[in-house]
């Protein structure tokens, strides 16, 4: 943003030595990952590893090894890049942001701290400090891919994908998208029309038509509005389809 000349602080306060805000670790709500985690420790992280391997196929696609080597999960979720891979995780895994400001601790969901592109819920006294991922229902698959214009570019649609298998059917799906709204959205339609359904390629085919539901993507200089709708069905199915794979391996 400075590089752009889009923002111009009169300060900037060096973060990097607070103590703690660079953890991973396993808590009661699941896994917590401190403001300065950055991208690539995210990637090589065991304990995500096992219990959110989608992280590390996400980061996989952050820009570059120098970028992912010093960039961190809260930076990302501050900036608010609607095309970004970790407001795109916390909004599919239904991960809650932790804040910390003059009036104490907080914690917002989503939906409740991504407000527009580059635009959220934070006080200028504020600070993220961590996220939480809660635990999900195992055995289940997960899966993230994206395109983009080249490696390293922000995505031009990305999708990632959970979904669980009980008796043969769908006992849980979820889908999210990033690069086709104003912030990181799900796919409701989809999730509700396939869950209690068998767990087949097929029917995810039957289902891909919901993705495009409701969404209105900008036409920008990276794509038309026209070419990323054209991409959703496309990358659910992929996404959907390797988390299915992964769910009954």
């Amino acid at each position: 943003m400075m590089n752009f000349r889009l923002v111009q602080p009169k300060r900037l306060v060096d973060i990097n030595r607070i103590a703690g805000l660079g953890r991973i670790e396993k808590t009661e709500r699941g896994i917590r990952l401190g403001a300065l985690t950055r991208h690539a420790e995210a990637a090589r992280s065991e304990l995500l590893a096992e219990n959110v391997p989608i992280v590390a196929e996400a980061m996989a696609h952050v820009a570059h090894v120098a970028i992912r080597n010093r960039g961190t999960v809260a930076g990302s979720l501050c900036h608010a890049d609607p095309s970004a891979e970790w407001p795109l995780l916390v909004t599919l895994l239904d991960g809650e942001i932790e804040i910390l400001g003059g009036d104490g601790r907080r914690t917002a969901t989503p939906a409740e701290f991504f407000l527009a592109p580059l635009v959220t819920d934070m006080e200028e006294t504020e600070l993220v400090t961590g996220i939480h991922l809660p635990p999900h229902e195992t055995p289940c698959g997960m899966a993230f891919d994206e395109v983009a214009q080249r490696a390293g570019d922000f995505a031009v649609v990305a999708a990632g994908a959970l979904v669980r298998v009980e008796d043969g059917r769908f006992a849980e799906v979820r889908l999210g998208l990033g690069g086709v709204s104003d912030t990181s959205v799900r796919a409701a339609a989809l999730e509700d029309a396939l869950t209690g359904r068998p767990a087949t390629a097929e029917a995810i085919e039957a289902s891909l038509a919901l993705t495009v539901e409701d969404l209105e993507p900008n036409d920008d200089v990276h794509a038309s509005a026209a070419y990323r709708l054209s991409l959703v069905p496309v990358l659910s199915r992929r996404v959907l389809g390797r988390a299915l794979e992964r769910a009954t391996a």
